[in-house]
């Protein structure tokens, strides 16, 4: 489509060419026309266009050298070839920067193609060239009198046109350059720390007569940029070789260089430019952060011609210099498989500092963020950002991730105090950051954290009953991984939970995690009992539907890296889990299908099978416990591989439950319903007798503590909710049960407007 704008001009052109009897309507007549459209006018007016003389130009052509095209018959102008490959050429070029209409703007833009045109004679004449027209429609340059003047003098002097890139000229390389050099000199880039020997190997990469291109590899947040901001900040401070002494880092704006380039070889030129002028010196570096972005960046469809491409011969002849900096994933999926541009590079990786270089690079830079906060940064809560972030985020890496710990917690007391005088930011302040960035409780971070492992075992015996030497069992294992004398690179815990149906393996692990405040994620197993469904814990494999989307288990890992990780019924999952799980609790990863590596170390990983359990059940003449012990055992040993029981902290056997335990059970689920009543404003109490029936009737050696939970359902629960939805119960009330003649006995009595002084009540009554 082309715009109500331009449809005059083109109603306009072939008026002019009309009224003049011409046969055809000519680039001449469009041009002429074009000096009327608005959108062409801006496009004039930034390229310093004299109208007038244009106009005048125009006509006097169009009357004096078109008299060979005056048509004897009285008819309307049709438009020539060349008017029509301009407004195809105008209408394909915004097709392909998809946009929707052609405007004057565009068409003025296609008429340079035809070169050998009086209408771009005319406008050449004036010192217009099609990239300045780019240029402005683009990205708003406009021609400044300097350059109109330069292109005027070189025109006259010469008769030729100056490249509208040159740097010298008309600093448009400037757009896509910006100078290290100049951001250090203005106080924008902080001191570099330490990083000696990758300085060192830097410069003498640089020193290199040929392929004098040093490649920073390293993960995300190890410090490439840093690296070479600093080596700028040495330039200026005079602390490099002599050789380097006036050298200049220009770093490359890939972005700016892309954008506005709608029509093929806008980019092009734009790059060879920034190279010429690099070129120009010998003095000058490139720097492109992010080198892998440049492998396919301006390519056209189906092109091969890249700005990596463009590039390769460059780097190889040392005609100019340059830095590179990526990941390592980046670097294996784009550039070390474009050999022929890797060779070109010297690849220096950049690894993690060392706590204790951390720490010097925090003390280095602390006086920067202290004078941006106005606070005061102590010793204690720089070691505690190290500690910390090492400890709590492991997706990150040193030390950008204690960087972004003083930094938020500077913001953080900016923001909430109002005092003017300067405070000084404690190891307690960043315990408070942590727990907000890592979604914990504050105790979970801080000292306070110890008396919770301390007294966990305690915790956990209070709310789970019978089973004591499991407790035990698992919370040897969580305690030594706190105090630090576990395995680092493992999980916090790896445990197989053994024992019959309903004796509280499940409900172990869900109390664990309400204990250390984190999040239980949980996974039955009988959904995973077939190949393929295994695959949904790590991501599909490339080819099948949803394999760009994560794991179930990765990615929820991945969101709560601090978790209780439960497996429940783990025999019944296909064999091919065992073998993804082996890393696990070997190395504390797992790779998704994406390629993440998701760390477990600070995961409590819990299985739960009901293998054996029958032998414990059984009833075996002449035999003990200690005969169902070892049967039971001698099962697992058959279904779990060697090297799967083997990496293992602890194999927990729970044990049948008893009449005695059954008993406390019921108090357990009769105090769980006392507080879903609460809500209600309704009390319930239960006798004594009433208790001991229902421990009676729900004990079941060989089902556990499931009998009795059906059991208060069916005897307690429902008639206790008939009753509610039967009567008026809105106001509350109070629930009697006893036993009587072998089975229970409700009284419920309801409370009136004016007998409600003991509970609370959240229906207005």
């Amino acid at each position: 489509m082309i715009t109500e704008d331009l449809e005059k001009t083109i109603k306009r052109a072939i008026s002019y060419a009309t009224d003049r009897q011409h046969q055809y309507a000519t680039l001449e007549h469009f041009l002429l026309a074009l000096i009327d459209d608005r959108d062409a006018i801006e496009v004039f007016k930034a390229c310093k266009i004299n109208l007038r003389n244009l106009k005048t130009n125009l006509t006097t052509y169009i009357d004096k050298e078109l008299k060979n095209i005056i048509s004897s018959h009285s008819q309307k102008a049709e438009p020539s070839a060349s008017f029509q490959r301009v407004l195809q050429r105008a209408a394909l070029h915004m097709q392909s920067s998809e946009n929707v209409e052609v405007n004057g703007a565009s068409v003025l833009v296609s008429i340079f193609s035809e070169r050998e045109s009086h209408a771009v004679y005319f406008l050449q004449e004036q010192q217009m060239t099609k990239l300045d027209a780019i240029n402005f429609i683009s990205h708003g340059i406009q021609k400044t009198t300097d350059e109109f003047e330069a292109q005027q003098e070189n025109n006259e002097n010469s008769f030729t046109y100056i490249n509208p890139y040159d740097l010298k000229n008309n600093k448009t390389a400037t757009n896509f350059l910006i100078s290290l050099n100049e951001k250090a000199k203005e106080g924008k880039i902080d001191k570099l720390i330490g990083r000696k020997y990758e300085i060192e190997r830097t410069v003498q990469t640089l020193f290199r007569r040929t392929k004098n291109n040093p490649l920073f590899v390293g993960e995300p947040g190890v410090g490439k940029t840093a690296i070479v901001e600093g080596l700028a900040l040495k330039i200026c401070n005079k602390e490099v070789p002599r050789f380097l002494e006036k050298s200049i880092i220009y770093l490359l704006d890939l972005g700016g260089l892309l954008a506005g380039t709608r029509y093929r070889g806008d980019f092009e030129e734009r790059l060879k430019t920034v190279i010429k002028e690099i070129s120009s010196s010998k003095n000058n570096i490139l720097f492109i952060d992010e080198i892998h972005t440049i492998v396919g960046a301006g390519a056209t469809s189906g092109g091969s011609m890249d700005a990596s491409n463009i590039l390769k011969p460059f780097l190889s002849n040392g005609s100019i210099r340059c830095i590179g900096s990526t990941t390592y994933k980046e670097y294996t999926n784009y550039l070390d498989k474009d050999k022929a541009f890797s060779r070109r590079f010297q690849k220096i990786d950049i690894a993690e500092p060392s706590k204790e270089d951390c720490l010097e690079i925090l003390k280095g830079i602390k006086p920067y963020y202290e004078d941006f906060h106005n606070l005061k940064y102590s010793d204690e809560s720089l070691k505690s950002a190290i500690a910390l972030s090492d400890r709590y985020m492991t997706e990150k890496k040193l030390p950008d991730k204690a960087i972004d710990l003083i930094d938020e917690a500077g913001a953080f007391q900016k923001l909430s105090s109002d005092k003017k005088e300067r405070k000084i930011i404690q190891q307690k302040d960043i315990q408070d950051i942590v727990s907000k960035i890592i979604k914990i409780p504050l105790d979970s971070v801080d000292n306070e954290n110890r008396n919770i492992i301390h007294s966990l075992d305690k915790n956990l015996k209070n709310r789970i009953y019978g089973q004591d030497k499991a407790i035990n069992d698992l919370t040897r294992s969580i305690k030594l991984s706190h105090v630090g004398l576990a395995d680092p690179e493992k999980p916090v815990g790896c445990f197989l939970f053994t024992g019959p149906t309903g004796v509280g393996k499940t409900e172990l692990a869900k109390q664990l995690s309400n204990s250390l405040k984190v999040k239980l994620i949980r996974f039955d197993m009988s959904e995973y009992s077939e190949r393929h469904s295994v695959s949904r814990l790590i991501g599909s494999p490339p080819g099948y539907v949803g394999f760009d989307q994560g794991g179930m288990l990765t990615d929820l890992v991945d969101q709560n890296p601090h978790s209780v990780i439960l497996l429940d019924e783990i025999e019944k999952a296909h064999p091919d889990l065992f073998n993804i799980l082996l890393q696990v609790m070997d190395y504390g990863k797992l790779t998704d299908n994406n390629g993440r590596s998701i760390n477990f170390i600070n995961t409590v990983l819990i299985m739960t099978t009901n293998i054996g359990a029958e032998n414990l059940t059984k009833n075996i003449p002449g035999f003990g416990n200690k005969k169902k012990k070892l049967d039971n055992e001698e099962e697992i040993k058959f279904f779990f591989k060697p090297e799967f029981r083997n990496r293992l902290d602890s194999i927990i056997n729970f044990n049948s439950l008893s009449q005695k335990v059954i008993h406390k059970i019921v108090n357990k689920f009769i105090f769980d319903l006392k507080k879903q009543l609460t809500e209600k404003n309704i009390s319930i109490d239960l006798s004594d007798t009433a208790k001991k029936w229902l421990s009676l009737k729900g004990f079941s050696e060989i089902y556990g503590a499931r009998p009795l939970e059906r059991l208060i359902k069916l005897k307690i629960k429902e008639p206790i909710a008939n009753h509610i939805l039967s009567h008026n119960f809105t106001c509350g009330g109070t629930i009697k049960i006893k036993l009587m003649n072998s089975n229970l006995s409700f009284d419920f009595k309801h409370f009136k407007n004016s007998k409600k002084k003991s509970l609370k009540s959240k229906n207005g009554c």
